[in-house]
């Protein structure tokens, strides 16, 4: 085995060193899904970014920068956009009122903030987000196959088992106290492989006879696209469409329940400040450098190499060509860490969503189990669903980046109006809320499965603005209603 191969296991084994570590400090449940809220800035920002950039942001932004090309720009601004605002909008009047609701879950937030009576917000909300979760858990299972199989050659269904067996371990021993950890470790990890990369690149591409300019010609014609033009070879509307198509993954910030939960979790409000200055400061230069790899990646092997080999394995390949081995090992590990710090806090979310929200637990001859003791059973309940899902994508030939903008959609939607207008407007009513969940999430699976709609106008961008135009609406006409007006 070579030294590549060595690392990346050494970084697997420290992982479920990490689980076991943190098992003896989940004595409540709230430790187990907010790590007791005492989390310090430099750990919360690490473990947001960690979570909020999965393997879609080193292997499959990577992938679309080389099949689309400029055009996938919009979407860098768009994600940085987002991660700004999520910051400034959300953080710290999130943490205050959670606390001040004395709530665990955002669904738990909600219920308690509309003092609703009928559990319908609570309930919904936990549908969405258990249905949501699986696919998106299910992507990063798909997406420790498609880097285990760069690595080793491995079978990817292989890699897919190995990686979902090691993520659904820490995350089952651990709770959230090994998640925020081990972001610490994996965030670091990415910011590296984001940032040293792409510089790694440009500095061996100096010698190079191909240019970005021709390459992305190339391409052109190789991928049918678009490729040298920031609108994808659209004008007018269409080329707005375009445009507000990519922005559109920044509205999934303001929602996304495993981010959300980390500003919840940090341990003081005071010290969101801080936390969110190292967030940005990461965000930046680490979003723009996922992109730079994608077109790094197409000048040094060439547009064709790609018609042989998987455009979302550009990452793991590029690393292994230009760095030295022990380098190489630990930024492909930041691959799999980036997959890693998604799912095992989605897996924890999922979780919350049906112990907490649904309110399910296994009782064993009439004896209900311990909180803590449920939310283990369901974590690798739900881990088996979303690996049956992964090794279904395997099978179909589905790429990661489909599978997540479905996904973040879909959680972005139903969520992050919600949220902003709960904690911005007052007039925000609970059959408003109720009404909003419902647009985010209907709206989402239904144009997502109408090519005709999804190919003019991302369901990202219209779901959003749905369900933020419908909260507002039935608001107001409810407030005139109980006002008597």
């Amino acid at each position: 085995m070579d030294s590549i191969g060595i690392i990346f296991i050494l970084y697997l084994v420290f992982l479920l060193g990490v689980g076991v570590w943190t098992f003896k400090f989940n004595k409540t449940q709230e430790d187990y899904l907010l790590a007791g809220r005492k989390l310090g800035p430099w750990v919360t920002a690490f473990s947001e970014r960690a979570s909020g950039e999965s393997a879609w942001l080193l292997l499959a932004l990577p992938g679309a920068a080389i099949t689309v090309g400029l055009g996938e720009s919009w979407t860098v601004m768009g994600i940085i956009l987002g991660i700004i605002a999520s910051w400034f909008l959300i953080a710290q009047k999130l943490r205050e009122e959670t606390e001040k609701y004395r709530a665990l879950t955002i669904p738990e937030y909600l219920h308690r903030r509309f003092d609703d009576h009928t559990n319908i917000i609570r309930l919904f909300s936990a549908i969405i987000i258990a249905f949501f979760f699986t696919f998106y858990v299910s992507a990063q299972f798909h997406a420790s196959g498609k880097v285990l199989h760069s690595l080793f050659n491995m079978n990817p269904m292989y890699g897919i088992s190995i990686g979902a067996a090691i993520i659904i371990v820490y995350t089952l021993m651990g709770g959230f106290f090994a998640v925020a950890w081990t972001d610490l470790l994996q965030g670091i990890l990415m910011f590296g492989t984001l940032v040293i990369l792409p510089i790694a690149g440009f500095i061996e591409l100096q010698s190079s006879e191909r240019t970005l300019a021709d390459s992305l010609s190339q391409a052109e014609t190789i991928f049918n696209s678009h490729n040298t033009s920031f609108f994808m070879g659209k004008s007018g509307f269409s080329g707005l469409m375009t445009a507000l198509g990519g922005l559109s993954w920044g509205l999934g910030y303001l929602g996304q329940p495993h981010l959300v939960i980390r500003y919840m979790a940090i341990r003081k409000s005071e010290e969101v400040k801080i936390a969110r200055k190292i967030a940005i400061a990461w965000a930046i230069p680490g979003i723009t450098g996922a992109f730079l790899i994608g077109l790094v990646a197409l000048v040094y092997f060439g547009p064709e190499y790609f018609q042989n080999v998987d455009i979302e394995q550009a990452m793991p390949r590029l690393a292994s060509e230009l760095l030295h081995p022990i380098f190489a090992g630990l930024f492909i590990s930041g691959a799999v860490a980036a997959m890693m710090s998604t799912a095992d806090s989605q897996l924890l979310v999922s979780t919350s969503a049906v112990t907490e929200d649904f309110g399910f637990g296994i009782s064993i001859k009439g004896k209900i189990l311990s909180s803590v003791t449920n939310s283990r059973i369901f974590i690798l309940i739900l881990g088996l669903f979303a690996f049956g899902i992964a090794v279904f994508s395997e099978l179909q030939g589905k790429k990661i980046f489909g599978v997540v903008s479905y996904a973040w959609s879909g959680l972005g939607s139903a969520f992050g109006p919600a949220l902003v207008l709960t904690l911005w407007w007052k007039k925000t009513t609970r059959k408003g809320i109720i009404a909003g969940l419902m647009t985010g999430f209907f709206t989402t699976i239904l144009w997502a499965n109408i090519e005709s709609l999804q190919t003019s106008v991302t369901e990202r961008l219209t779901s959003f603005i749905f369900a933020f135009m419908i909260i507002i609406i039935v608001s107001i006409i409810d407030g005139r209603k109980n006002s008597g007006t």
